[in-house]
């Protein structure tokens, strides 16, 4: 009794953990304006997607529209990213389409709550900060990919095409494609091509500016000044439905429950990787994994009460809230009460929105997504790097988003266990006498320290190694002594240039010494360290940290602590 008393009472603390904060909306204090406008943006984004991905999961428009609402709002307050915007998704409804032919509508809404249930169950066990292990390269496949797919899903509606249709996305814009050679209007086009025009031109001259909003509002008008021959959004259903638990079937669990587990699968995996994406897009955000999943159930939970279908977070809606400007949850919230007054009251002016300019708003999107420096770095990095972007990147697009980041993580596994495999050698080597080890304890008294890297630096050891190397203390110089590394990925790469950044900012001067030269191609590669000295062995190193400490000494005399303005640094001067 008292062990499952003591079991309850840590569950409980660690739900309680998984609760909203009161310092979830400190961000949105310091720009609600720019909050505001951003969601009010990402929902102009939302609304025909969601009312085309319900209609396309078998429940209809209304479903998909409840879903942004309610799900949306539950996940933003609730959810561990200040960026994500939540709601029906095409990879979701991919996977529901199979459930509604053979459970009927009631068996998606039984789906749905099970896979939230099982969201909230991984979030307990804190199971989402694996999500950190996910090398590089998948994730920029991914990212990559993803964007292609968004693009392609705009192709009918820009060119005006709507009864396109294919097992896949790439099959339906080739449909979508001959149908326009065969027929072509050019309303659509020009209307999805000059919002985008618009969007990407714009966002340089005044990058502050809503030009995703102003653009669609232009593009509306001309639409309807012109009286050009564009599919609209058109009418939109009203209201929203009545909480209700009649799809509750205790005897249908077992049927279900692997549908379950694919729709809590792909829902974990997309947002997660979803979030880690939003991050990467922005500036000091991070997410918390587990209260994501935490809130990425609890939404799924909520939203069949209204009829919803199961949901999760949207890439591309969280692309646009990004580069909308916004800093906090509370656009992701402003863009389901914003969804929620259209339904209620601006319906009819929402009803006349050209589906080709929202289309061009995604596309601009997806040009933003993809950063096409860091793509070719990593392709050029390493072999084995460049493969797994490539597989990520093609199974994202050919296939679907779960298989892609199997094939990637499985090929990155393989990959670096046959480098690890390959590094190890069994070898008869006298004992070296001149390792330094005496020298480096009085290295310390002088505020050096020389650490020495033995075996992989590669993304499954990565992380630990920029925790140990940043908490490094009392110390003016840091060495880092490569030559026992074996081996360097781009994820390993990437986490080194973070310690390395994060101990600079905190004004400690770090050299590299022994860097094997196919290694440095690596880090040259990715822009990692390249301004740092770089010596060839220890001694040379140690030599340079102590004259560049008596020129520090010397610059600043009357400091006792040995601190000096960077910006007297006689060394950070040639960084």
């Amino acid at each position: 009794m008292t062990v499952h008393a003591e079991a309850v009472r840590r569950v409980a603390a660690r739900v309680a953990d998984l609760l909203p904060r009161r310092s979830d909306w400190t961000a949105a204090r310091r720009g609600p304006r720019r909050d505001l406008l951003a969601g009010l943006t990402v929902a102009v984004v939302a609304l025909p997607l969601a009312l085309a991905f319900g209609v396309s999961s078998g429940l209809g428009a209304g479903a998909g529209l409840v879903t942004a609402v309610v799900a949306g709002a539950v996940a933003a307050v609730f959810g561990g990213s200040n960026l994500q915007v939540s709601g029906p998704t095409g990879a979701m409804t991919v996977v529901l389409v199979p459930v509604v032919a053979a459970f009927g509508p009631a068996g998606v809404l039984m789906v749905g709550a099970m896979a939230g249930a099982i969201l909230i169950a991984l979030a307990v066990a804190r199971l989402g900060r694996y999500v950190r292990y996910l090398p590089t390269p998948v994730i920029e496949g991914f990212t990559a990919g993803i964007a292609v797919v968004i693009a392609l899903q705009q192709v009918p509606a820009a060119l005006g095409v709507a009864d396109a249709h294919g097992a896949k996305v790439w099959a339906v814009a080739a449909d979508a494609v001959l149908r326009f050679v065969a027929d072509p209007a050019p309303a659509p086009v020009l209307t999805a091509l000059g919002v985008a025009a618009a969007m990407l031109a714009g966002g340089r001259w005044r990058p502050q500016l809503p030009w995703s909003l102003i653009a669609v509002a232009a593009a509306t008008v001309l639409v309807v000044v012109l009286h050009a021959d564009v599919a609209r959004i058109g009418t939109l259903p009203a209201g929203l439905p009545a909480p209700s638990l009649d799809f509750l079937d205790p005897h249908a669990v077992a049927r279900l429950l692997p549908s379950a587990l694919a729709v809590a699968a792909l829902a974990a995996l997309e947002s997660l990787l979803c979030a880690t994406v939003a991050d990467a897009m922005s500036v000091d955000q991070h997410h918390d994994p587990d209260r994501e999943l935490f809130g990425q159930g609890l939404a799924n939970l909520v939203s069949p009460v209204f009829g919803g279908i199961p949901a999760t977070a949207a890439i591309a809606r969280t692309a646009v809230n990004v580069r909308a400007g916004a800093g906090s949850r509370l656009a992701a919230l402003t863009h389901a009460a914003v969804l929620a007054a259209i339904i209620f009251v601006a319906a009819p002016l929402v009803a006349g929105i050209p589906l080709a300019a929202l289309a061009g708003v995604l596309l601009a999107t997806t040009v933003r997504m993809v950063e096409a420096s860091a793509l070719l770095a990593l392709a050029r990095s390493t072999r084995g790097d460049a493969l797994v972007l490539a597989l990520t990147f093609t199974v994202t697009v050919a296939v679907d988003l779960v298989a892609a980041v199997v094939v990637g993580l499985g090929a990155a596994v393989v990959l670096a266990l046959r480098a690890v495999a390959r590094s190890v050698r069994l070898e008869q080597v006298p004992l070296d006498t001149t390792d330094h080890s005496d020298e480096e304890h009085q290295l310390l008294t002088e505020h050096i320290v020389a650490y020495r890297l033995d075996g992989p630096l590669f993304f499954a050891a990565a992380h630990h190694f920029l925790i140990e190397l940043s908490d490094v203390a009392d110390v003016r110089v840091v060495i880092l002594r490569m030559s026992r590394v074996t081996t360097v990925d781009a994820t390993g790469a990437h986490v080194l240039g973070d310690a390395i950044a994060r101990l600079r900012r905190r004004g400690i001067t770090v050299l590299l010494s022994g860097v094997a030269p196919h290694h440095d191609q690596v880090l040259t590669a990715l822009g990692v360290a390249d301004e740092l000295p770089r010596f060839p062995d220890t001694p040379a190193a140690i030599a340079h940290a102590r004259v560049h400490l008596q020129e520090q000494h010397a610059h600043s005399p009357a400091d006792p602590t040995g601190a000096v303005d960077r910006a007297a640094d006689p060394l950070e001067s040639q960084n």
